[in-house]
């Protein structure tokens, strides 16, 4: 469904991983796969580009920035 989907890979941090599989289990959708899916959509549509990438806030990584 929708559009073409392409078959890729990523490094997610354990947290970002259990946060999809909550989302996906508490909106009913197909997998986790598409909770990133509606996620990407959402901040590419609503947001400013600089306040999801030019603002530090990393729970990973304290203070610095947002390389990794």
């Amino acid at each position: 469904m929708g559009g073409r989907k392409t078959q890729q890979e990523f490094e997610l941090n354990d947290d970002h991983v259990a946060w999809l599989q909550k989302m996906t289990e508490k909106y009913g959708l197909f997998d986790e796969d598409k909770a990133l899916r509606v996620v990407l959509d959402y901040v590419m549509e609503e947001t400013e580009q600089s306040t999801v990438f030019e603002n530090i806030r990393c729970n990973h990584c304290g203070d610095t920035s947002n390389q990794d």
